[in-house]
């Protein structure tokens, strides 16, 4: 497990954003796992900002999302889907049908999970996944006492979570109670994984996952056994390591 400290948050996201221009530029195909939320904004943002400027490629790039909400039609100004189209897709040249998010819509959102995680592996895979971190430890949507070897599934968002993410919405209500994510043993899967953290309420959670326990309780801390694992993170969520 490498551990890069940065400066602040735009530094995180640089340091992040050239390691997936470099991935892009050597391997033009490359399948990216993408994740949403605040902390990988600043990553988008620049990787926009090379394409515009540099004319960095995604034409051949396939991107596939940890996560979606249950119940939020893609137009919804709040789900995955949306996020995804408003902070990178529609400013890049990247074709829409190669880029993938569950359908929290789907009429069987189980069907659904197992239909994404077959597609995942008919893909071969995932080259650089983007991880963030909750300060429960899940990675995507995996909550507390996620199964290590869980693959693509349905789960109940704690109330956690949600609060966490109530800030996106009107008030904490409207927070879908369920999601489709990525399960473990998928992201374990990636070849390559960068996880972001940015700020000082990370810092427990990166204590944790560094120098904790490997335990279901805390879903994050299985990246200890990954091959390939980056933590890039300000010094304000380095702070206890």
């Amino acid at each position: 497990m490498q551990i890069i400290k940065t400066n602040n948050y735009e530094e995180m996201s640089r340091v992040a954003a050239e390691k997936i221009i470099n991935l892009v530029k050597k391997k033009p195909h490359a399948e990216l796992g993408l994740a949403t939320g605040g902390t990988p904004e600043g990553v988008y943002r620049l990787l926009i900002e090379d394409h515009q400027a540099n004319g960095t490629s995604y034409k051949q790039v396939r991107t596939v999302n940890l996560d979606e909400y249950i119940g939020l039609p893609k137009e919804d100004q709040n789900s995955y889907f949306t996020f995804m189209k408003e902070k990178l897709f529609n400013h890049i040249d990247i074709l829409p049908e190669n880029t993938h998010v569950p359908n929290g819509m789907a009429g069987d959102v189980n069907a659904e999970a197992d239909r994404y995680e077959s597609f995942v592996h008919e893909i071969g895979g995932v080259d650089l996944q983007i991880l963030g971190i909750g300060h429960n430890g899940h990675i995507a949507f995996n909550e507390p006492g996620t199964p290590f070897d869980s693959t693509t599934h349905v789960i109940d968002l704690t109330e956690d979570t949600r609060q966490a993410n109530a800030r996106f919405f009107n008030s904490i209500d409207e927070v879908p109670t369920k999601a489709i994510t990525m399960g473990i043993q998928t992201i374990m899967d990636s070849k390559e994984i960068i996880l972001l953290a940015s700020g000082a309420s990370k810092a427990e959670a990166l204590k944790r996952l560094v120098h904790g326990e490997i335990t279901e309780q805390f879903p994050a801390s299985i990246l200890q056994k990954h091959s390939h694992v980056t933590i890039i993170a300000d010094e304000a969520a380095l702070q206890l390591i």
